[in-house]
């Protein structure tokens, strides 16, 4: 794509690396360090599950407002404005941990950075293709995966383990949190003033090229009714609504589970070991996981690996089954088993976006894409929404079927359930899959 002339010509090298860390980085916080963080501020499980589940909506409904980023302004304009809206956000989330009404009011900043981020998804990746050439965008799809996956190992490693470095050095949950959002802020101010000087401008971009808003609506409409149109439908939406049930559940409760102490049925480990657990050993072994998938499938198809992929993301769960009844001390042990079901959620993940992919081919496939993965997120939100709720209600019951058990054994005894649901959408899946397209 051409560019307007500038004093000086950005390589690609200059830019794509820092927006796709600032693309990941929003998403996580929202979205991870909220479980843990708080958790460790005492938020009840039903609460923080419930609320923090919310918080997905912006992903959920974002195909509803995407069109409409390309109307109103350029995609170099949301881009640099988001980023300044995620700094403000991230300021506000640390000032709103220092009041006692913190809960609601730091929701409330994070539901901001929440449509913030979104819309930074939206603009950055119709940026990407307007700042390069055919060439240039097959050659850095790879950079700006690598460096997103980077800002998931911060975001769920680095960051987490900052901020327990801060809990204990200043002997204090919130202020620990709040420093940590401080320096978030300033990393994003930084990234924001940075972006502003070296973003190329892309010639379509302008602002006067854009399409009227009633073509928008009529195209939006045309692939909102052609997606539900489209064969096997139901069979569908089912597969992207449960095949991931088990980690839907699992992911509000995984990071309570391990700071909770062990007399309440936890793993009783620090936040910083949480960190290097969960968001560095669990995040690298998920995107190997996720790598060897893609390769399997690459070979020999999406049919032919589905009910393996099903598999590996659905019985590895009962890893927690077994830290939840032995409560091990054993870091490197824990490590281990984390990694090992990590994974295979990674492998058993690369099945489920092939299939959104083979799923949305055809006429409209990019706003088809978009529907599936607002479905995607819904799968994941409203689980979650009730993790903490089932939680809490096992370790009130009083019932004598649940006696010597947990709460988190039975937790994850129903996880382990739920991957019935996972098998069931495969099996229907597997049957309407041909060959030839896998």
């Amino acid at each position: 794509m051409v560019t307007k002339n500038r004093k000086k010509r950005i390589s690609p090298w200059g830019w794509i690396p820092t927006l796709y860390i600032a693309e990941g980085l929003p998403y996580f916080a929202v979205n991870t360090l909220t479980v843990l963080m708080y958790t460790n501020l005492g938020v009840s499980k039903t609460d923080m599950a419930f609320f923090t589940g919310w918080l997905y909506l912006p992903w959920v409904i974002k195909p509803f407002w995407s069109p409409f980023v390309d109307i109103f302004r350029t995609k170099r304009w949301w881009i640099l404005a988001m980023q300044l809206l995620i700094a403000i956000a991230m300021a506000g989330v640390a000032f709103s941990l220092t009041v006692s009404c913190f809960f609601a009011f730091s929701l409330a900043v994070f539901w901001i950075m929440a449509f913030a981020s979104a819309t930074h998804d939206i603009s950055a990746d119709g940026y990407y293709i307007l700042a390069l050439d055919e060439e240039q965008q097959a050659a850095f799809v790879g950079v700006r995966s690598t460096f997103y996956r980077i800002a998931s190992i911060l975001g769920q490693g680095g960051v987490v383990i900052l901020a327990g470095y801060l809990e204990e050095s200043l002997h204090s949950v919130s202020a620990g949190w709040s420093v940590t959002f401080i320096l978030l802020s300033v990393l994003f101010a930084l990234i924001f003033f940075y972006h502003l000087k070296v973003l190329p401008s892309p010639v379509c971009d302008d602002v006067t090229e854009k399409v009227k808003a009633g073509n928008i609506v009529r195209d939006f409409i045309n692939a909102f009714v052609t997606f539900f149109k489209k064969p096997n439908i139901i069979s569908a939406l089912l597969f992207m609504l449960l095949y991931r049930l088990p980690e839907a559940f699992c992911v509000k409760m995984i990071q309570p589970f391990m700071k909770d102490p062990v007399a309440d049925g936890g793993l009783g480990m620090s936040t910083q070991e949480i960190g290097f657990v969960n968001g560095t050993v669990g995040v690298i072994a998920l995107l190997a996981g996720g790598i060897t998938g893609g390769i399997v499938i690459a070979k020999s198809g999406l049919k032919r690996w589905l009910w393996p992929m099903a598999l590996s993301l659905g019985l590895p769960c009962i890893v927690y089954c077994y830290l939840a009844a032995l409560q091990p001390a054993d870091t490197l042990l824990i490590s281990i088993l984390i990694g090992i079901e990590q994974f295979g959620y990674g492998f058993g993940f690369t099945a489920y976006m092939m299939y959104l992919m083979y799923f949305s081919r055809g006429e409209n496939a990019t706003s088809h894409y978009a529907f599936c993965t607002a479905f995607m997120a819904l799968g994941m939100m409203i689980p979650g929404m009730a993790a903490g709720w089932l939680f809490d209600t096992f370790a009130k019951s009083t019932l004598p079927v649940f006696s010597g058990f947990g709460a988190y054994d039975l937790f994850f005894s129903l996880v382990m359930l739920s991957t019935l649901a996972t098998f069931a959408v495969t099996a229907r899946i597997y049957k309407l899959t041909p060959r030839k397209e896998a």
